[in-house]
């Protein structure tokens, strides 16, 4: 267990550092500039939520913690997806990290679900 939300911790880590690589490809017109901010913040806030939820006072707060993590998984779904629609950075790039939001969400989902004992 403790293996697994560190490898989940680098993952998430690995995967914020991935979107600034991404987003230094990036036409630095306006509307890239304005889309990679709030894609930035989404990813960042992924692992920042998850590293939050280790330190956690209660069960509650881990689970709110996550959830914070899985709302800002799927925000960057939707950022991925508009840049990829609009022909803004390189599709496969954007269609791997999509790939990978998305593994990111469901662990993040199944987890809530099984801390809330849904599961």
């Amino acid at each position: 267990k403790a293996k697994f939300k560190d490898e989940f911790k680098q993952r998430t880590y690995k995967f914020a550092l991935d979107v600034i690589g991404f987003m230094e490809q990036l036409p630095m017109e306006q509307t890239s500039k304005i889309i990679s901010d709030q894609l930035l913040r989404s990813a960042t806030s992924i692992g920042a939520n998850v590293i939050e939820a280790q330190a956690a006072s209660s069960r509650k707060d881990y689970i709110n913690f996550f959830n914070y993590a899985l709302k800002s998984a799927n925000e960057c779904k939707f950022w991925l997806g508009l840049l990829r629609d609009s022909d803004r950075g390189d599709k496969e790039a954007v269609n791997k990290l999509l790939r990978e939001t998305t593994e990111i969400a469901n662990i993040l989902a199944t987890s809530i679900l099984t801390l809330k004992g849904k599961r």
